[in-house]
């Protein structure tokens, strides 16, 4: 009789492990890898819409160049929105901070403000969205909706002093906009910390701000770098982007061309990031031996 060939258990679970992960492997080829190289390959091209198709002519790194070195118009958008991008950063990741360690106390209603703090990450698509970040240097946007844009406005008058106070309100709200992820990252982070690390250092006599500098900052350090990443895409990748705006035009080979040098550009700032964040927590490091 004939003998049944059996697969062995290497190659099974090998073909289990393709199977699951058919799926994510056929949509990011499909969704992600492929349009990626489409776009790849359109920066290098004059794309013309003809009734018949579309028509691609060979242009080599002209769109590149025009752009990095006559594209006056794409540094007047980026190094401003890179600026601020500077600012914002760590105002987010130092606010998100304080208030996930606030929240992990034991306070009444703490899991109201935990909601309240996330509901901007829920309602940050559509109509909402555009609200309450369109706003535009110094004015008050969604605020004027409420009248109290008006009534600041009457408040302040014309004083030298109004503006950058205007100015300070819109960039405060950006900051709560964009902490809901970050602090419930912080807030995951903060609760893996033992609490048995902070009644030993209790009873070494330790204060508050060395158990803060000794154990809560160290032990936080990952959660730090992962919301430094996350802040850093998410402020690149924001959605009234004026770089982004720019990429929107009819010419799908320059537009391709330009975001190709914005992503390369993104790459860098996370790598610079990246390699900052490594150093400083190295050299903490060998300064406590």
């Amino acid at each position: 009789m004939l003998k049944k060939r059996t697969l062995s258990p290497v190659i099974g679970r090998n073909i289990e492990g393709i199977l699951f992960i058919a799926p994510w492997l056929i949509g990011f080829l499909t969704f992600l890898a492929f349009p990626l190289g489409f776009s790849l390959f359109m920066s290098f091209h004059k794309v013309k819409v003809l009734p018949s198709g579309m028509q691609y002519d060979f242009n080599g790194l002209n769109y590149y160049r025009e752009i990095l070195l006559n594209g006056s118009i794409f540094y007047d958008k980026l190094i401003p929105y890179f600026q601020e991008v500077l600012i914002m950063v760590p105002i987010i990741i130092i606010f998100s901070f304080l208030i996930a360690i606030s929240l992990n106390q034991k306070l009444k209603g703490r899991f109201i403000f935990r909601a309240i703090f996330f509901l901007p990450v829920i309602f940050s698509t559509g109509y909402l969205l555009t609200e309450f970040v369109n706003q535009g240097e110094g004015s008050l946007g969604f605020l004027d909706r409420f009248a109290l844009g008006a009534y600041l406005d009457s408040f302040l008058g014309d004083s030298s002093w109004g503006q950058p106070i205007k100015t300070l309100l819109n960039r405060f709200v950006l900051v709560l906009w964009y902490s809901g992820v970050q602090i419930l990252i912080f807030l995951a982070g903060r609760q893996t910390i033992p609490i048995s690390a902070y009644e030993s250092a209790r009873i070494d006599g330790a204060s508050p701000w060395e158990i803060f500098w000794k154990i809560t900052l160290p032990a936080m350090s990952p959660f730090i770098f992962l919301n430094l990443i996350y802040t850093v895409v998410d402020m690149f990748t924001f959605p009234f982007n004026p770089v982004i705006e720019l990429i929107g035009t009819g010419n799908y080979g320059y537009s391709s061309a330009l975001s190709w040098i914005y992503f390369v550009i993104i790459i860098l700032f996370l790598l610079i990031v990246m390699l900052t964040f490594m150093r400083v927590n190295r050299t903490q490091k060998l300064g406590k031996h």
